[in-house]
């Protein structure tokens, strides 16, 4: 019988493989409507990597990892992989999983300092772009401490610095930096950005400390002439008794003046020692109110009166807010009594009345109209004094 010779019985294995390779067609082949899904799934072709990969979903990615990142390999091998693979995550500017990749070597604790220098400055420079620059600062002395002068940990951190405003400690990094290299490019321009905001910093810081003084000597002043009154304040809405509101006329408000009205108008002290003081009159038969920015003390209440009635507003339909039908009165919230204010009295008199006492720098009085069915139902039951 004849013997087949090698080449022969190798055509005779191809023809073989043909003949059932057509007869039995290839099943593992992509559909035609998800060819684009799973051929994604194939690692060579993947645009992104899934940060979790499940052996199951993906054997071929799995079985990829478990070569590069074999646990049988030494720390720094292990930690210069991921280094390699977060610089490539870095340089497609995908900077959390950089910082991922770079925790993940860091982790490795490798016993090679260069290594883990530039895996704190590589992990800094992550955090730095993706605006983390309390953490970047940390990795950047985090790399300082195995190796002091590193430039490139020295860069970052006076970058950080810059822009934490810490713009002196960033100007001490340049000046660190600038004895290992005194051409450093990047250095010379943070530190001159950095010296110039920290020049304006302390011109505002100046500024801001004079003006401080200023308000306080002109409140001192205030204080002294409200004092000088008789004048009695009471700090805020909260309810206080008398001998409160008397202590709020000392060092409490020395700190600074607070009007709560609509404009945050303040009371101020002219050139003549006189005062003007922010005024609001409410009339509560319509649920109005007018303000009035600066009512000088000697000023009369008809004196305004005339002036904010000269015309008829548009919320009083009948009429009947004229000057001379209208009633002032203020209210001693502590009796639930009222005091009627005299047209032809001056802010001063009524200011200084011994049951008067002004609220958040804001003097208020209610004004109604004489005699007419609301003013007479909204006094039912309350007791009325007339202040002479």
């Amino acid at each position: 019988m004849e013997q087949l010779g090698p080449d022969a019985a190798s055509g005779d294995a191809m023809d073989s493989f043909l003949e059932k390779f057509q007869s039995q067609p290839y099943s593992g082949g992509f559909r035609e409507d998800q060819w684009e899904e799973e051929f994604e799934k194939i690692p060579l072709f993947m645009k992104t990597a899934p940060l979790e990969i499940d052996p199951k979903e993906n054997p071929d990615l799995a079985c990829l990892q478990s070569i590069i990142f074999d646990d049988e390999r030494s720390p720094e091998e292990q930690a210069k992989t991921y280094k390699d693979e977060g610089n490539d995550y870095f340089k497609e500017k995908d900077y959390k999983k950089a910082v991922i990749s770079y925790t993940e070597g860091l982790k490795k604790k490798c016993a090679d300092p260069d290594l883990n220098v530039v895996l704190y400055t590589n992990r800094a420079a992550a955090q730095y772009y993706l605006g983390n620059f309390r953490s970047a600062l940390n990795d950047v002395m985090a790399a300082r401490k195995l190796k002091p002068c590193h430039l490139k940990a020295i860069v970052r951190g006076a970058l950080c610095h810059l822009e934490l405003k810490n713009f002196a400690e960033a100007v001490s990094w340049c000046d660190e930096g600038l004895q290992i290299d005194a051409k450093e490019k990047k250095l010379l321009d943070t530190r001159t950005k950095a010296d110039k905001l920290k020049r304006t910093e302390q011109r505002d810081t100046r500024k801001a400390k004079l003006k401080e003084k200023k308000e306080q000597n002109q409140n001192k002043t205030l204080i002294q002439a409200i004092k000088a009154r008789n004048i009695k304040l009471v700090c805020g809405a909260a309810s206080e008794d008398e001998d409160s509101a008397s202590e709020g006329l000392g060092e409490p408000l020395l700190d600074g003046i607070i009007s709560e009205n609509p404009c945050g108008a303040r009371v101020s002290l002219d050139d003549q020692g006189r005062l003007s003081w922010p005024v609001l009159f409410l009339y509560p038969e319509y649920a109005q109110s007018d303000f009035i920015s600066a009512f000088h003390e000697d000023s009369r209440f008809m004196d305004h009166l005339m002036v904010m009635f000269g015309e008829i507003p548009s919320w009083d339909l009948e009429q009947k807010y004229c000057p001379d039908n209208l009633e002032v009165y203020f209210e001693d919230e502590e009796r639930a009594e009222l005091y009627r204010v005299p047209p032809e009295s001056t802010l001063l008199q009524m200011l200084q009345h011994p049951r008067y006492f002004v609220k958040a720098l804001t003097p208020a009085f209610l004004v109604c109209v004489r005699s007419s069915p609301f003013c007479k139902n909204y006094l039912r039951g309350r007791k009325v004094h007339r202040v002479k």
